[in-house]
């Protein structure tokens, strides 16, 4: 996995609650095997008509988030079925962070587990991000070593974080890589068994 410390991007406002996994992906799509490919059909409902012409008023098809690494949403984000898929097709899109009041487990989970930084603020602070996004391309500075996130207009917002979470992300590690951290004490139990 890519570490993560500092992200600086103009945020994508997704003004939307109770954003579910089917949403997020449709079934239809989680036919392949690789963790690649998926960002093509991140909300896909919502993004395109029925004959795959792009929804023009869809917050994704403006041209002004194209290149834009955090997702602002509203509470329950990531709600429904716990498909791995979510987070495969939102790190695939090109978004790194994503800000929300409140998640599902399954879904905050997985997040952390494939790279992406969840993060929880409070419903306000959230609504005003959404509205500062919606009004002008409103560029966000996330420090995942100091937990703040930093507007534009100098407005700071603090964030917890599980530290062994924080470790996973700065250090670009999986559960994987966590265990050939590991290796010395592995080889020497192997060792001793063989003993």
């Amino acid at each position: 996995m890519k570490p993560i410390n500092k992200i600086s991007s103009v945020l994508t406002p997704l003004e939307r609650k109770n954003v579910d996994t089917d949403q997020i992906i449709s079934k239809e799509f989680l036919k392949r095997i690789e963790r690649t490919g998926f960002g093509k059909y991140l909300f896909y409902h919502w993004r395109f008509h029925a004959d795959g012409t792009p929804i023009e008023d869809f917050v994704l098809n403006n041209p002004r988030f194209e290149n834009s690494e955090i997702l602002v949403a509203q509470e329950n984000f990531g709600c429904g079925s716990s498909r791995e898929h979510a987070p495969w097709a939102i790190l695939d899109y090109g978004f790194r962070v994503v800000i929300a009041p409140s998640y599902a487990d399954i879904f905050y989970n997985n997040c952390v587990k494939n790279g992406i930084l969840p993060i929880r603020l409070k419903d306000q602070e959230v609504d005003e991000l959404i509205s500062k996004g919606q009004q002008q391309d409103f560029k966000l500075e996330v420090n995942l070593e100091d937990q703040s996130v930093t507007g534009q207009d100098g407005t700071r917002y603090e964030f917890e974080i599980d530290p062994y979470w924080k470790e996973m992300l700065l250090k670009g590690w999986d559960e994987i890589a966590l265990t050939f951290q590991y290796d010395s004490y592995i080889a020497a139990y192997e060792e001793k068994q063989r003993a």
